[in-house]
């Protein structure tokens, strides 16, 4: 079967890595991903993407800056057309993006995360990245910009990747084709692979209704003595705090587990983590994760009490954060 030029740099990528087991599966995995008959939308997402005006060789990328960007002397009606094509991608969850003069405003302020989680991280630079729920690979592209050398995301959703694909018609060969996005899950991630030097999971573990296997997951994929990154929904209290939320939470209902940091502390302990600490916890504001013109639905601000912005609408805890960072032992 040919390779859809799409996927090109992805197989070459896994090839130079050596990651001859998983390059197996990927025909499967593309396949099953990026199914038609499961996602009616995808065919118009994909025509959205191969609309995009074609670029001129000289253009500037940005991907160690807040806004990830690409400057591109376009003409007016390339730009509206740009604009236009990029809009049928929406919702845009995670950014902020500006390419080639079109500014998008995603619901997550992405870069008020990243500030607080790139102090803390061993140098990127050389390093194999996997990102795990990257959304549209706003983090992604932040980590090539620090200098990884092999960035993959995997997220499940369709709509991700055609957003990833459409900001790399932008970046073009600017970050060395080091970036790569596949349809996936952490469950489709061959068993102890002991690949990646870092692992990213960030706003994944509360979704996940079995949270000590996902920990075990992303362990199982980092190198012995590689660094995991973790950042998910925490309550505050000690070491045995965990919130289990009913049908919903703020509004999301496929939440399961709320720990506090010190017992999320003590799940990774019981994973075989060590060096574990917490390097960053605060609660989500307004202006962190809010509706724009890019994300016009709902967001956290609809999702709280009115009469107590504290609590969700459901009564619990309003979201906080925590950025937990671990080793895998060497």
């Amino acid at each position: 079967m040919p390779i859809a030029p799409e996927h090109r740099d992805l197989y070459r990528a896994f090839l130079d890595q050596g990651l001859d087991a998983w390059l197996a599966r990927l025909p499967d995995q593309l396949a099953r991903g990026l199914d038609r008959q499961r996602y009616g939308d995808l065919p118009a997402w994909e025509k959205a993407v191969a609309k995009l005006p074609d670029l001129p060789e000289t253009r500037r990328v940005e991907l160690d800056r807040d806004t990830v960007s690409v400057e591109a002397a376009l003409e007016d009606s390339q730009r509206r057309q740009a604009e236009s094509l990029l809009r049928k991608l929406m919702p845009w969850r995670k950014g902020p993006f500006c390419l080639g003069g079109v500014n998008i405003d995603t619901e997550w302020r992405s870069d008020w995360k990243w500030q607080r989680v790139a102090p803390h991280l061993a140098p990127l630079n050389g390093r194999r990245v996997l990102d795990v729920g990257g959304g549209s690979g706003y983090h992604a592209w932040r980590m090539a910009g620090a200098g990884a050398a092999f960035v993959l995301v995997i997220d499940p959703s369709p709509r991700f990747f055609w957003q990833f694909r459409a900001v790399r018609h932008f970046v073009g060969d600017a970050d060395g084709h080091r970036t790569h996005f596949l349809p996936v899950g952490i469950e489709d991630v061959p068993e102890r692979l002991a690949f990646f030097d870092t692992v990213f999971s960030m706003g994944v573990l509360y979704h996940r209704p079995s949270p000590l296997e996902h920990l075990v997951q992303l362990k199982e994929a980092l190198r012995p003595g590689g660094e995991l990154v973790l950042e998910t929904l925490v309550v505050e209290g000690d070491a045995t705090t965990v919130l289990l939320p009913g049908e919903r939470y703020a509004a999301m209902p496929n939440v399961y587990f709320l720990p506090s940091s010190a017992a999320l502390c003590q799940w990774l302990e019981r994973c075989g983590f060590h060096n574990v600490r917490v390097v960053d916890e605060a609660a989500t504001t307004t202006e962190e994760q809010r509706a724009s013109d890019w994300m016009t639905f709902q967001s956290l601000a609809d999702f709280l009490d009115p009469d107590d912005p504290i609590r969700t609408r459901e009564g619990y805890p309003a979201p906080r954060r925590a950025v937990i960072m671990a080793n895998r032992p060497g």
